[in-house]
């Protein structure tokens, strides 16, 4: 399949998937974030496989993702608007362990942007005016 638009940086499919599993390896081992993953994912590979879909699709362009990660995070009930910092300090380390210093920079200012419109959707859809919690 040829893209019509140009990567938003020079990466791989492989590294993507690369990447993917290594964080998600990290993020089993994480006090604070194994257990909200391990209470929704029971299929690893497929997740991974999902994520990496979402990545190729935001950074390559490839239409392969269908899915909505806000919808996700929101009915997962268990994501909690401070672990936003924590996954994204945890996917940095993994980028910057990972990937050359630009692939790095450059994932993680689009990993930073999608994560704060992620926790404001989680955020704005489980508060009331004065960010006050709902009761769900």
């Amino acid at each position: 399949m040829t893209n019509a638009l140009p990567p938003k940086f020079p990466i791989t499919r492989p590294e993507i998937e690369r990447v993917v599993a290594a964080f998600y390896a990290a993020a089993r081992e994480h006090p604070g974030l194994g257990p909200v993953f391990a209470a929704h994912v029971t299929d690893w590979p497929a997740h991974e496989a999902k994520v990496a879909d979402f990545w190729a699709n935001a950074i390559l362009h490839e239409r392969v993702y269908d899915g909505s990660p806000m919808e996700a995070h929101f009915k997962a009930r268990n994501v909690q608007p401070g672990m936003f910092s924590t996954w994204l300090a945890l996917f940095d380390r993994t980028l910057e362990r990972e990937l050359s210093p630009q692939q790095a920079a450059a994932w993680s200012a689009l990993a930073h942007r999608i994560g704060r419109s992620l926790r404001a959707g989680v955020v704005d859809r489980s508060s009331l005016p004065g960010g006050i919690p709902k009761l769900r």
